[in-house]
């Protein structure tokens, strides 16, 4: 079994169905209001145990209502929280969305999620010792990042840097990350460039492997120094909230299968992931996912 460590954020997402999305200063009525566990850190966490993994979250949560709901959730989805705080000052992480049309808008108070410290990360090192990888994205604080990367890099641990919210990092860590996740929004502000460059060439100038999301269009990598295109998925979008943590879980589960093939399951789970409602809803289980690749190969171009 394949152990994954998430060193990131837990959140309760505040969402509103709405038939588009209001302007700037315009109040509109919403169509359905639901909460549902969110935050980048979880939601990997969940997506990897749904597809087999064995899990371990490094996180916070608020002594408060959304807290206790949340870890509920988590222990019952079989993740491993002893390196889980839950503050008894402070409150939960939030995310506000508002769903339109299958695309979404976020607005993210990070609450405990604030207070992952880089010592919580040291304190969790015999557990990254025994992870075949470790994930971590940017809704905690920048240092726990780095602390993580630092980590993974000594003990040999292979880390997957999910650079989101996107944010400009220096380039001493993206040498030492195994993996870079971005889309092409975030690989452009990830090396303060111009976004209407041509990704492939932004691409070549980060000093890891990169592994690009487009969406739809499926992801692209590099593999003996070029880009390679591994093709998305045709399927009809209800929320796309989660999709990319479920492509950067998947990555995870499936790396030991070689690159080409993690990257082909993560555009197949991400594609998934988007036909149900809230960032966790449409996650899918691994054998869910076998089958439902068995029987779509010919959409992406095969293998």
């Amino acid at each position: 079994m394949t152990h994954i460590v998430v060193v990131g954020s837990i959140n309760m997402d505040l969402v509103t169905l709405a038939a588009r999305f209001p302007a700037p200063g315009e109040t509109l009525l919403g169509e359905r209001f639901l909460t549902v566990p969110g935050g980048k850190g979880a939601n990997q966490a969940i997506a990897a145990a749904r597809l087999g993994a064995e899990v371990a979250l490094v996180g916070a949560v608020g002594d408060d209502t959304f807290g206790r709901q949340l870890r509920q959730g988590l222990h019952e989805a079989g993740i491993e929280l002893s390196h889980t705080r839950q503050l008894a000052k402070g409150h939960t992480g939030s995310a506000s969305i508002t769903v339109a049309g299958g695309e979404n808008q976020i607005l993210v108070v990070p609450g405990a999620n604030a207070q992952v410290t880089p010592a919580q990360v040291a304190r969790a090192r015999s557990l990254i010792e025994r992870a075949d990888v470790v994930l971590v994205q940017m809704e905690i604080p920048l240092d726990t990042v780095e602390a993580t990367v630092r980590l993974g890099h000594r003990l040999g641990v292979p880390v997957i840097l999910n650079p989101a919210p996107a944010q400009r990092l220096p380039p001493a860590w993206l040498q030492l990350a195994s993996y870079v996740t971005p889309n092409q929004h975030e690989l452009a502000i990830l090396l303060d460039a111009d976004p209407q460059e041509d990704f492939r060439a932004l691409m070549q100038r980060v000093p890891c492997p990169v592994v690009l999301t487009r969406g739809r269009e499926g992801a692209w990598y590099r593999r003996h120094g070029e880009p390679v295109h591994q093709p998305g998925y045709a399927v009809d979008v209800v929320d796309s909230t989660g999709a990319g943590d479920t492509f950067n879980a998947a990555l995870a589960v499936f790396l030991a299968e070689g690159l080409p093939q993690a990257v082909r399951k993560a555009c197949a789970a991400a594609a998934l992931s988007v036909g149900k409602l809230g960032a966790q809803g449409g996650m899918p289980q691994r054998a869910e996912l076998e089958a439902w690749l068995a029987s779509h190969d010919s959409e992406a171009g095969g293998r």
